[in-house]
């Protein structure tokens, strides 16, 4: 890594880390990779350098590192019925007096250096592995989705020592924590964002998400926020990419275009599923299936996304400590993994998404000079290599093995079809040597 991701200048459609390179982002993420979480109290420790071991092992360079605001949380809203436990959070349980979980409460004028050390360490760490991390700062899914969760919620002003936050809807569930209807609460957030760019700003591997899944109504407070942290990183050595991530329930793909987020990661709105549309760069995208599906995805959508120019992340059960999981999310994995590999084979810098010159409609390419098709059904594509001139190059990726097949050389000049060498989906390189 040189230096912080920032937006490629000729190709927005992917980061660079200053070298002119263009950076795909993918792997998979899950929930307890930053606070311990379980059905213990305390949670179990949570196994970073196996879960880093995992990432490397399947050529993943990017993870979201989860913010649980929560202590206390149930499956029933995933369809299960577990309850977990959660800690440590970004302020210490000093008292005086009792939150509604009998333990401590909150102080929310200081910082817990436990929670702060674990963020700096691991995002440490995984940048010496070469695994970029997005530091999830706000989490609202569990707000609206968990039964009794703002009884859990550290700015429940039963819950802190302070009287920070309120519920003035009257509803249950303070989602206006959220929204920028408290000045104070505003700024105890601030202060905390602010602590978090302090512990990680000169660090080159990271980038922010604002918030996962929050409702509607926050559109307001998470530019806000966007906008203050790229405030709070302005007179900083560093400056980093800030996301803002699918609001759940009811968002629209276009709030996150239109916000001042750097990154974003959208609905299935538009065919994110099974038919991407084509990045255009006004964004970076993250296609990531904890938006798309919850638990979901499978190859074709990994090579699909790929070649519309997306950046694919999966979330993932990983061993199944906080959802069920089983063996099937394998091939999800292997695939994103050999997504990453070719996009360091081709001149990614030079490739936009083209799906005319292609039957399958998944190709990206630099006309004239590189093509890279995905063929969903197998068998065969026809490519139009009009652009290109003299002889070509041609190689097969076998899109969950990685197995690489060389092709005979074809000729430039022409329409061309091109049949894959094993059955099933299909990845095919066409390039003119040098």
């Amino acid at each position: 890594m040189h230096k912080p991701l920032s937006v490629h200048p000729t190709t927005p459609r992917y980061f660079t880390d200053g070298t002119g390179k263009a950076i795909l982002l993918t792997g998979a993420h899950t929930w307890n990779s930053l606070q311990d979480m379980g059905e213990t109290d305390p949670p179990a420790a949570f196994d970073w350098n196996g879960y880093l071991d995992f990432l490397g092992k399947h050529n993943h360079n990017f993870v979201r590192l989860w913010r649980w605001e929560l202590t206390i949380w149930d499956t029933k809203g995933n369809g299960e019925n577990r309850r977990h436990y959660c800690a440590p959070q970004p302020w210490p349980r000093t008292g005086p007096g009792e939150a509604l979980d009998g333990k401590p409460k909150f102080d929310l004028s200081r910082f817990d250096d436990e929670y702060f050390a674990r963020l700096r360490s691991r995002v440490e760490s995984a940048g010496r592995r070469g695994i970029y991390v997005s530091v999830m700062l706000f989490e609202g899914w569990g707000m609206q989705f968990v039964e009794n969760a703002w009884r859990a919620h550290p700015f429940n002003p039963a819950n802190n020592t302070n009287g920070s936050g309120s519920d003035p809807n009257g509803e249950g569930k303070g989602l206006d924590v959220h929204e920028l209807a408290d000045p104070q609460m505003t700024a105890v957030q601030e202060a905390y964002v602010r602590k978090v760019v302090d512990t990680v700003n000169d660090l080159d591997n990271v980038l922010y998400e604002i918030s996962n899944e929050n409702h509607p109504a926050s559109t307001e407070w998470q530019y806000h926020m966007i906008r203050f942290l790229h405030d709070c990183e302005r007179t900083k050595p560093e400056q980093h990419p800030v996301g803002m991530t699918f609001q759940f329930k009811g968002g629209s793909n276009q709030t996150l275009f239109d916000s001042p987020a750097d990154w974003i990661s959208p609905n299935p709105d538009g065919g994110y599923t099974d038919n991407p549309p084509a990045a255009t760069g006004s964004k970076v995208i993250l296609s990531d299936t904890d938006h798309l599906w919850g638990i979901g995805g499978n190859v074709a959508w990994a090579w699909k996304s790929f070649c519309r120019g997306l950046n694919p992340l999966f979330v993932d059960p990983y061993d199944g400590t906080i959802l069920n999981t089983d063996s099937k999310w394998e091939t999800v994995r292997r695939a994103l993994g050999h997504v990453r590999t070719m996009s360091e084979r081709v001149a990614l810098a030079s490739m936009a998404p083209q799906g005319g010159l292609a039957s399958t409609h998944y190709c990206l390419a630099d006309p004239g000079k590189e093509y890279l098709v995905y063929l969903p059904d197998g068998g065969e594509v026809t490519a139009n290599l009009t652009a290109a001139t003299g002889t070509l190059a041609v190689e097969w990726m076998h899109p969950v093995e990685g197995a690489l097949t060389p092709g005979d050389a074809i000729a430039g000049g022409a329409k061309r079809t091109l049949k894959a060498p094993f059955d099933g989906d299909a990845v095919v390189r066409v390039w003119r040597k040098p």
